[in-house]
């Protein structure tokens, strides 16, 4: 059940949907939350912004945006990197990667006008100053100087977001209208291709168009492929399990992106009972990755890391009990995603990564203190702690993110996470969400 949050909850709501923006989504389908946002500067993990963020990522159509909202450049993080110096490293790292360079020609364009813009405000109070008798310090001119520069943003963030709106606004009067009018929203959605032009020129680049991408026809390919990795063992109904996964892909980006990685998969495979309440008929005997030995009757749903499959037994006969598998399917799937992208036994970093292991410790400790305390922990979160492996706990751990999310549903779950498990969810974010959406093949 979703809790009250504060307004500094909600804040950071919007932040933590636009960071998973960014690794998974559109630029499109997250400008409302940009609107939403009081500070585009405002900080986040170890310092970073989100123009820290979209510069590392390289998405050349968020920077462009975040720029013209009017982000800072000179914003440095906890390692005294600014937006400018990020996007520098990047280009030198991958000298051959296009939004790589765009992002760093955007970056490096707007960095010089407003130091070009802070020049002139420096030219123009010296040449005021010349015959005036100087009262206040070299700290207050650049304060002042600041102040104006600061005044210059806000004022163009307050002018995008009357564009945005109006733009917005008009595409809603457009969408929906029968055939006769289909001609008209074409024009509108031209227009706003033009602004975003537009905007780009103010800034010294002009965008390059991307690729029209059809979402309804992105999902119906990533939910044909995994039916097709799909065999029904036991019972009939194709047609359940398709619900499943399309409740799955659209429930949430966190689920979605693990469809869309494992249905690129060739390695995948699932078995499902459709007759039962377990999956003892398909698997008798049953290892965890603890190396625990257990009787196939005892579990609804498993992942075998060694064959690689997942299985599911289930007998939907309602919403609520469809919604009751989905959250079994998800974490069963979720271990599988592990253990293929990341090739590490199912831990959910790569191998060598030390950072990484050690903040998923970190977590783990933090849970164990916790539980120690007495307080109550979702009952996937007590299922990691106990077991046996270092390995099955964290692997455990990170599925506990989407078993949640598609328990919960995706504003309850993440509302939740966000208040109750915000380590948890940020390192799945930042670190798994972002890697399985990487190397999808759809």
């Amino acid at each position: 059940m979703a809790r009250n949050i504060s307004a500094s909850g909600a804040e950071q709501f919007v932040e933590e949907r636009l960071i998973s923006g960014l690794l998974t989504g559109s630029l499109l389908q997250h400008k409302e939350l940009l609107d939403m946002l009081e500070d585009v500067d405002s900080r986040l993990i170890k310092g970073k912004t989100l123009l820290h963020v979209g510069v590392g990522l390289g998405k050349a159509d968020w920077v462009e945006e975040l720029l013209a909202r009017g982000a800072d450049t000179d914003i440095t993080d906890d390692s005294e990197q600014n937006a400018l110096s990020l996007a520098e490293e990047m280009v030198q790292q991958f000298p051959d990667d296009v939004e790589c360079s765009k992002v760093w020609n955007l970056v490096k364009l707007v960095h010089r006008r407003d130091q070009v813009i802070l020049h002139r405000l420096e030219a123009s109070s010296s040449r005021s100053t010349d015959h005036v008798t100087s009262v206040a310090s070299p700290e207050c001119d650049i304060a002042s100087l600041k102040s104006s520069v600061d005044s210059l943003r806000r004022e163009m963030k307050s002018l995008m977001r009357q564009l945005s709106s109006s733009l917005e606004e008009l595409k809603e009067q457009v969408c929906g209208r029968d055939a006769l009018l289909r001609c008209l929203e074409e024009s509108v959605t031209s227009t706003a291709e033009n602004v975003t032009c537009i905007k780009c020129g103010l800034i010294g680049e002009a965008s390059l168009i991307q690729p029209i991408f059809d979402p309804a026809r992105a999902r119906q390919e990533c939910v044909d492929a995994i039916v097709r990795k799909t065999r029904i063992v036991y019972g009939s109904g194709v047609d359940e399990m398709r619900r499943l996964y399309e409740r799955l892909y659209d429930g949430d980006e966190i689920t979605a992106c693990i469809i869309k990685f494992l249905s690129g998969n060739h390695r995948v495979k699932v078995m499902v009972d459709l007759d039962c309440h377990n999956i003892g008929r398909m698997e008798e005997k049953v290892v965890p990755l603890d190396g625990t030995q257990w009787n196939g009757n005892e579990w609804r749903s498993f992942c075998d890391f060694e064959s690689e499959t997942v299985y599911l037994a289930t007998k939907v006969t309602s919403d609520d009990s469809e919604k009751f598998e989905c959250h079994r399917l998800a974490w069963a799937l979720s271990q599988l995603s592990l253990k293929l992208v990341f090739d590490n036994e199912g831990r959910p970093y790569s191998k060598g990564d030390v950072e990484r292991e050690c903040e998923w410790v970190r977590a783990l400790e933090e849970f164990e203190e916790r539980r120690k305390r007495g307080e109550g922990l979702d009952s996937c979160i007590n299922y990691a702690l106990n077991g046996k492996t270092l390995k099955a706990k964290v692997c455990w751990l990170a599925a506990a993110v989407p078993w949640i999310i598609a328990s919960d549903g995706s504003t309850n779950g993440r509302a939740r996470l966000l208040q109750d498990y915000s380590l948890l969810f940020s390192l799945y974010s930042n670190n798994v969400n972002g890697t399985l959406l990487s190397k999808a093949k759809r």
